[in-house]
Parts: C-alpha cells; sequence; structure tokens
C-alpha cells in the first residue's frame, strides 16, 4: 500500500528514480529498488532503482568512453554549461527544497538555504573553468625551455553523504565538468532523489551523455568497491566518515588513486573572557543547529572562559529551549529530525554517558513522543574530559560545555582530538585571532562567526579530517594534473 499523500506526489513529480547512464534513465539492471523514507514520519516516499555491480561498470564504460571527447570541449563551452546549470538550478529552488525537506527532513528556510550554496559552486566553477593556466620559462642554465600544462586528471568517482545532499554533488561535479572531467556519483541511500533531480536537471541543459553518470544503490561497497579498483578510473572523491575514509583510501592505494577525503569533524567552539556573550550564543546556534547538528563542519565542543561559562550555557539553554520543533515544511519550523532511528539513539547515548559522568542536562536530552525521528535541542554544562561527547561526533542539537582558564589550556582543548576540519573562536583581541590562526590545529577557522563554509573559499580539513580541497580556486586543481614538457634550447 502507498504511503504517498498528494503533496509529497506533487514533490516527486518530474524526480527521476532510476540509474542514469550515458545520457539515458532506465531501471537497475535486476529491476530491484530500495525504499527512501521522510525521516519526519518515517513513511516511505519512493522507490529507487537498486544499482548493481554490472550497471557500475556500465557508468564506467561511459565515462571512459566519453572522457577524451570531454577533456577536448572548449573550456568556455563548460563554462557555459556550468552557468546554464546554475541558473537552472535556481529557477527551481523551490523544487529542490521541498525535495531535500522531504527525504532529508531540514526545514524549508534552510533547504532553500542550501539550494543557494549549493547552485554556488556551478556559478563559481563556471568563472573557474577558463582559468586553468600553466607556465613557460627559460629553465636556470639557459638550456631548455619549461612548458607546464595542466590536463584533466580523467574518470572519477564521487561518494557523497546524505547530510546535504545538493551542495555534496555540486561541490564535486563542479569542478570536474569545469577541468573536463568524466564522472560516476553514488549518491547516499538515505537521500539519493536530490541527486537524480540535479542529474536531470544537468542533462536538460545540455550535458552530453557519458560525463556524469549516477547510481543510487542500497550496497555501496559491491557497487563501489570493483570501480575503484578498476585502472580506468582515476580518481575518487569521497565526503563522509572518517571509518569509511581509511578504507577507500586502503583500496585505493593498491592503483595509485588519486583522493579527495572529507572526512568527519569535532569542531572546538571558543569563548574567549573578552567575547560579546550574546554575539557568542548567536554564533553558537549557527555553528551548532545547521542542519540539526548533523554536520561534519558542527561545533561539537564549546570551550569558554570560566567567567562566562555560566552565563554563556545558561543563556544557550534558553534560545535552544524556545526552537520550534516539527516536520520541515511546517511553517515556524525550525528544527526538523533526524535522518533516521539509528542516529538517533546515538546521539540519546552520548548525551546519557555525559549525564552518568557528572554532566549537567540545562535543556532537552531526550527523544520526543511522535512520530519521526526527532530530539530536543540540548545543553549539557560541566561536562568531564573523558565523556564520549567530547571524542565523538555526535551529529545532533547537543551542545556540550567545558571550561577552561587561559589561552593555552584552550588551545590545548582544542586541539585534543584526532579530526581537524573547522574551529570557531569568539574574541575581540586581533592579536591572540593571530596566535590561534597558527596555533589551533584545523583546515578551517572561523573568527567570531558561525558559519566559514563559501563556494570562493577552500574547504577542507587536517590529521583525520581529510585530505585535499573542495572550493575555491584550489578545488578544481584536484581534478587536474600537471605535466611538464622540457624543449631544447630554440635558439642553440
Amino acid at each position: 500500500m502507498s504511503t504517498k499523500n498528494e503533496s509529497t506526489l506533487d514533490i516527486l513529480r518530474g524526480v527521476p528514480t532510476g540509474v542514469f547512464i550515458n545520457g539515458g534513465w532506465r531501471d537497475a539492471e535486476t529491476n530491484a529498488t530500495f525504499q527512501v523514507h521522510d525521516p519526519a514520519t518515517g513513511q516511505t516516499i519512493a522507490d529507487v532503482a537498486d544499482a548493481t555491480p554490472a550497471d557500475g561498470l556500465e557508468a564506467l564504460d561511459a565515462s571512459v568512453a566519453a572522457q577524451k571527447g570531454w577533456a577536448a570541449t572548449a573550456p568556455r563551452d563548460r563554462a557555459e554549461l556550468l552557468r546554464a546549470a546554475f541558473d537552472a538550478v535556481i529557477a527551481r529552488t523551490d523544487d529542490f527544497a521541498a525535495l531535500m525537506t522531504l527525504e532529508m527532513g531540514k526545514p524549508l528556510a534552510e533547504a532553500r538555504g542550501e539550494v543557494a550554496y549549493g547552485a554556488e559552486f556551478l556559478r563559481w566553477f563556471s568563472e573557474e573553468t577558463v582559468r586553468i593556466s600553466g607556465r613557460y620559462a627559460t629553465a636556470p642554465d639557459g638550456k631548455t625551455r619549461l612548458l607546464v600544462h595542466k590536463r584533466p586528471v580523467g574518470p572519477c568517482l564521487f561518494i557523497t553523504p546524505w547530510n546535504f545532499p545538493l551542495a555534496m554533488a555540486t561541490r564535486k561535479i563542479a569542478p570536474a565538468i569545469a577541468a573536463g572531467c568524466t564522472m560516476t556519483i553514488k549518491p547516499a541511500k538515505l537521500t539519493p532523489l536530490t541527486t537524480l533531480l540535479l542529474a536531470h536537471v544537468l542533462d536538460e541543459v545540455g550535458l552530453p551523455p557519458g560525463v556524469l553518470n549516477v547510481l543510487p544503490t542500497s550496497n555501496a561497497e559491491a557497487v563501489t568497491g570493483p570501480l575503484i579498483a578498476d585502472p580506468r578510473l582515476r580518481k575518487l572523491s569521497f565526503t563522509g566518515s572518517t571509518d569509511i575514509g581509511k578504507r577507500l583510501l586502503a583500496d585505493s592505494a593498491q592503483s595509485v588513486l588519486r583522493t579527495s577525503m572529507e572526512l568527519g569533524g569535532n569542531a572546538p567552539f571558543v569563548v574567549f573572557a573578552d567575547a560579546d556573550v550574546d554575539a557568542a550564543v548567536a554564533g553558537a546556534m549557527t555553528a551548532k543547529m545547521r542542519n540539526m547538528g548533523e554536520a561534519c563542519t558542527a561545533a561539537n565542543r564549546f570551550i569558554v572562559h570560566r567567567s562566562l561559562a555560566t552565563e554563556f550555557a545558561t543563556k544557550l539553554a534558553d534560545t535552544m529551549a524556545k526552537l520550534t520543533l516539527g516536520p520541515g515544511n511546517e511553517t515556524g519550523v525550525e528544527v526538523g529530525p533526524l535522518i533516521d532511528q539509528q542516529s538517533r539513539d546515538k546521539v540519546h547515548e552520548l548525551v546519557e554517558d555525559a549525564r552518568r559522568a557528572g554532566a549537567t542536562v540545562l535543556t532537552g536530552g531526550h527523544q520526543l513522543d511522535r512520530d519521526g525521528y526527532f530530539y530536543a535541542p540540548t545543553v549539557l554544562f560541566d561536562v568531564p574530559e573523558d565523556a564520549r561527547i567530547l571524542r565523538e561526533e555526535v551529529f545532533g542539537p547537543v551542545a556540550p560545555v567545558i571550561t577552561f582558564e587561559d589561552e593555552a589550556e584552550a588551545i590545548r582543548l582544542a586541539n585534543d582530538t584526532e579530526y581537524g576540519l573547522v574551529a570557531y573562536v569568539f574574541t575581540r583581541d586581533t592579536a591572540r585571532t593571530l596566535r590561534l590562526s597558527e596555533e589551533l590545529e584545523t583546515g578551517m577557522l572561523g573568527i567570531n562567526v558561525g558559519v566559514v563554509s563559501n563556494p570562493a573559499a577552500p574547504f577542507g580539513g587536517v590529521k583525520q579530517s581529510g585530505l585535499g580541497r573542495e572550493g575555491g580556486i584550489e578545488g578544481i586543481e584536484e581534478y587536474l594534473d600537471t605535466r611538464y614538457v622540457g624543449i631544447s634550447d630554440p635558439y642553440s
């Protein structure tokens, strides 16, 4: 029996649910499907083609066949196609936002924000397409000329997460198109529909067959494993957990596959004694509650100077307690559900561990008794340093607060993690800002702001938060090989 109501059917109208290979939509090779659910209700919203290893190899065949012709396409033509895609996605903002809210749960206002952010990668890399450059120089000994130029890496495989289904796709697809690479993307099984709609839009604006192939599947390892082992594949870009990233790196090492890894985070949010407390609370809300806390950039550890800790924690708890929870498509909702039952159970497990260790729950700390996977926004105070919630990525609306006495201790606490994706600092001391930019072990640092992600800036981390950068002028380099040509002295 179908669980789709009329509103759901309206949102899904025109959204493909098959595999997309060589410019065409079709069922999976075995005609198998898997279900996609609405996390606000737990109900099934779509049956999507369940790609097989055979489908994967067919997608790679198409990608390889299209590579030479696509690499030879004029940069201006690739740029214009990306710009057309940007315009098309923006024109369908409401469609993409409603679809993301349905399959992922985020409130509509936030989903519209992701459309704007995700589309911007298409525009940014349309502008970078025509700026791929090299150099010509005389060798120091004067005997040869040095010619350096860039070439596309070649066929790519993208594995994207469920939490930002549009932005994580465009952040990989756009620079690959700009560089002249073909690609196959495996979207997350929890949220494949947004990527399928994006592929439909790219097809409509004229992306040639084989340049982009899409493989929704419930068995990622079975489908992507043979592709990673295939010597024709030249690049893997993955966004997801550090544990899975490590396994993919090990697999990729067998063929020395070029990789980009955007992995886990455990972001510190440091509030110094000279900070504006109200501004820090506002920044904390942004850094913590974006996407219900289901973001690798979410602030996970709130490290507050002892003189401000009670005031900060109390104001943060008061603000969190006033948030409106519910299905993301309802008016006034500020916090949607978590993605599934397993995720909600993990969040509650970490909260209970902190509570048993001695932390005080200032607000929240419980699951909601209603349909869907909702968890109350939570603030924990006086969290012991050995609590699991300070070590593990919570991926939910929970803010644990700990204190420090001086700058050295703040730096020690902030760096006390195997991760290093992003850090947030609130201070009015410019000299301290410069010191922290060098002392904190992080790929990105926000000063007096709760959001740092920007398509024009390089996104990525250090330590076990990953390898490579996405976005900015650095992002396209991940899809380019550097080639050097030595030429004999033309005057000899």
